[in-house]
């Protein structure tokens, strides 16, 4: 049976976060056709405040929604101190969420495959196994917290690390699990109302188990952060600005792109003229 405080946590997502939050995860939802009749879903939980808001999002859109899924709450333990896997269970239970955990050794072997970059391939590997696990119960796509700040941080990381032009998809299909699919609920949900519904709430989640990351840490996305931080000192739209580029790509003013493997160069169609 429910406790008082999840039904509270749960009715303070419709009511006093439905515009910051619930508005943001149905426009996600509904813009980009996330859920789909029959859909058979793995919520990815990795312990933090984005994916517990999102399996409480998904647990509220399945009893209120018209179209029929079926859900399933998944968390790796990728190696994470046990007081921190029992954190995770802790909130589980106090947001009624049915978690399934399975354990991998990701964290030790992403380290000694790179480095200089763990973070870089913990994620790439973590990916993996939630593709793995999730076919192995039956789904056909796993639901990720990324927010809406993670998307627009992701187009300036590209343009100014790697000299490319391209953002986080809302929807991806899996190029090595056939079938299955890669959805962003909280795609259009801004990080500062989670954090504010985390506040409200009284909750405490995990910022990042990782035994590594003290000692070696990506720092790149926190640099965007700030950059982020002072631009919008100067232009207060500049988030969707950046989101809206993405919307309004002109193949006629870019010098060239690339569709999967092949580039096309816009002066080379030109020369055919």
């Amino acid at each position: 049976m429910k406790t008082e405080e999840t039904k509270n946590i749960e009715r303070s997502i419709i009511k006093k976060f439905r515009k910051n939050i619930w508005r943001g995860f149905i426009d996600s939802i509904n813009t980009f056709s996330l859920i789909e009749e029959n859909d058979q879903i793995a919520v990815c939980i990795s312990g933090g405040k984005d994916s517990f808001l999102l399996a409480k999002c998904m647990q509220e859109i399945k009893r209120h929604g018209k179209v029929n899924f079926t859900l399933k709450f998944i968390c790796m333990d990728p190696g994470y101190k046990k007081e921190h896997v029992e954190k995770i269970k802790e909130n589980a239970q106090k947001l009624d969420i049915p978690l399934e955990i399975f354990t991998t050794n990701v964290f030790e072997v992403s380290n000694i495959l790179n480095s200089e970059h763990p973070c870089y391939m913990c994620a790439r590997m973590r990916r993996g196994y939630l593709y793995d696990y999730a076919k192995k119960l039956g789904c056909n796509k796993i639901a990720l917290a990324h927010h809406f700040d993670d998307v627009i941080e992701t187009v300036l990381l590209a343009m100014f690390y790697s000299g490319s032009f391209k953002t986080m998809m809302p929807r991806v299909k899996s190029d090595h699990f056939e079938g299955m699919e890669l959805i962003r609920p909280m795609y259009f949900v801004r990080e500062d109302d989670i954090k504010d519904w985390v506040k409200y709430n009284q909750l405490e989640f995990l910022d990042c188990g990782c035994k590594f990351v003290q000692r070696k840490q990506e720092s790149k996305r926190k640099e965007i952060k700030e950059i982020l931080k002072e631009l919008r000192k100067i232009n207060p739209y500049i988030d969707k600005n950046i989101y809206r580029s993405t919307e309004k790509v002109n193949l006629s003013t870019i010098l060239s792109y690339q569709v999967e493997e092949k580039i096309y160069s816009v002066l080379d169609e030109r020369k055919k003229d």
